[in-house]
């Protein structure tokens, strides 16, 4: 049986992070990581006869400086940066994101761009009070006509649901301030700036490492090892039972055909939190176990395809906001770093669809989800059949935490259990805690709760990192801000 200080659940950015932050200051952890081949979790980089593709997109950008440092520190010589380039795709024609005056007013029309402004003051003249579900509320701050035509389609196809079943804290952590809103009312009801007042804009660059997002977390796990911590790859836990006598934990986990456990004094977990619920001895109470269970997943395929380079588009991604596709968004993985590809003359597109894990699209064959993606890929004008060469299909469970009208109340069931019988042990990350949030959320996640196993005893609370609905691809806020549960570290408990 092997003994260390921590056991960490997930090689992901929280869990990579927590593992080297704690080796940093002396403390040994081990990692165990499910997936036999990749760390980073959503973060990965996967790689395909020598193409690189990342699952989802993900850009190196923060306002913490704790965590542009730290990445920094453990990438020094391999991060590029980049320009940011997207753009939407509506009702057949390409729209800037963000949108650009001239353009959005040009091709929306005018008759589309008084319906919006009309539709836009009557929802401020009449605001819903407390509302409920994402419907409500992006309909409260914008107008129903602006719902339809920037959040409607491409919100339903992410989650797989009605926007009345969304809840309304969807909206409020991701889109409140959201730059594509702000975009279209500045292009239909330009304002001055007040004086004094700092206007929020979406950054124009990011770093990204040269091969992947993936990069990243595999210099991370070669300086926890270089510290003494473990990685463990393959290594799928299967019950981590508490003694609470003796203040420790042992966590068995299945790895290549044998059973291990390991002995720890705290576990750190950035696994789902229903499948954490469903592995702790002794037992949840029956009511926490009901809420864990009742959480819900999306679920997300990427169809990596290869093609001749033809130079359609240089966008970094492109949401898809026509209904008459699956397709959700697609990515230019060349247009993130050119050594994505091995070869100048090709590219690199991954159409990425959303979807739940046994569903039509998810159990659909590789053949025929590749036949999809070409032809949907033809269907928007971004490629001919006859372009594509090749490609792979790669399925991604539980991507996204469901926002539904019950998770709030179910989480927060399954948190004060946790704290109540297991103090030592601690939930990071995205899935960890059920919670939306951006890497470099999970990272710092991770990083508070260095600090709290070193000190012994809770000084940050970590759900307070990303709560206070701030989106990510604004500017700084002013530079007094205090606590901010985005990018500014949460004040001591």
């Amino acid at each position: 049986m092997n003994e260390t200080k921590v056991a960490i659940l997930g090689a992901g950015p929280a869990g990579l992070t927590a593992a080297y932050l704690l080796g940093k200051k002396g403390v040994p952890a081990t990692v165990l990581e499910r997936d036999p081949r990749y760390v980073g979790g959503i973060s990965r980089t996967e790689n395909y006869k020598g193409f690189h593709f990342d699952i989802g997109g993900h850009r190196f950008f923060s306002k913490s400086k704790q965590i542009e440092d730290l990445w920094t520190e453990i990438l020094p010589h391999d991060l590029l940066v980049r320009p940011r380039s997207s753009r939407i795709y509506y009702d057949g024609k390409f729209f800037s994101y963000p949108l650009r005056g001239a353009e959005a007013l040009l091709k929306l029309g005018p008759l589309e761009a008084v319906r919006c402004a009309l539709s836009y003051a009557r929802a401020r003249l009449a605001p819903a009070r407390s509302p409920r579900s994402f419907e409500d509320w992006v309909v409260a701050q914008f107008g129903r006509r602006l719902f339809e035509i920037f959040f409607k389609t491409y919100t339903e196809k992410v989650w797989g649901m009605s926007c009345k079943e969304i809840s309304a804290d969807w909206a409020a952590q991701r889109i409140k301030g959201l730059s594509l809103s702000s975009a279209v009312l500045r292009a239909l009801l330009p304002r001055r700036k007040p004086r004094g007042e700092v206007i929020k804009t979406l950054i124009d660059s990011f770093r990204y490492p040269r091969k992947g997002p993936g990069m990243m977390w595999e210099a991370c796990a070669e300086k926890v090892r270089a510290r003494g911590g473990r990685v463990l790859m393959g290594a799928a836990v299967a019950e981590l039972a508490h003694d609470r006598s003796a203040s420790r934990w042992t966590v068995v986990a299945s790895r290549e055909g044998t059973r291990e456990q390991l002995v720890a004094e705290h576990v750190v977990s950035s696994i789902p939190l229903r499948s954490l619920a469903r592995m702790l001895r002794p037992r949840l109470s029956q009511r926490a176990l009901e809420a864990a269970e009742a959480l819900r997943y999306r679920d997300f395929l990427t169809v990596m395809l290869v093609l001749k380079d033809a130079k359609r588009f240089d966008d970094n991604w492109i949401y898809i906001h026509d209904p008459g596709v699956k397709v959700g968004r697609i990515q230019n993985f060349k247009s993130w770093s050119p050594e994505m590809v091995p070869d100048p003359a090709l590219c690199c597109y991954g159409l990425e669809y959303f979807c739940f894990e046994g569903d039509g699209l998810w159990s659909s064959s590789d053949a025929d989800l590749l036949a999809l993606a070409a032809g949907e890929l033809e269907q928007v004008g971004l490629a001919t059949r006859s372009e594509v060469l090749d490609g792979c299909v790669v399925r991604q469970p539980k991507a996204y935490p469901v926002y539904d009208a019950s998770y709030a109340a179910n989480v927060e069931v399954i948190r004060r259990e946790l704290k109540d019988r297991f103090p030592t042990l601690h939930v990071t990350g995205r899935n960890g805690m059920h919670k939306y949030n951006n890497q470099d959320h999970s990272m710092m996640t991770a990083l508070l709760t260095v600090e709290n196993i070193v000190a012994g005893r809770e000084i940050y609370d970590v759900w307070r990192v990303n709560e206070d609905a701030e989106y990510h691809e604004e500017g700084e806020r002013a530079s007094n801000a205090s606590v901010s549960g985005l990018r500014q570290v949460p004040q001591r408990a």
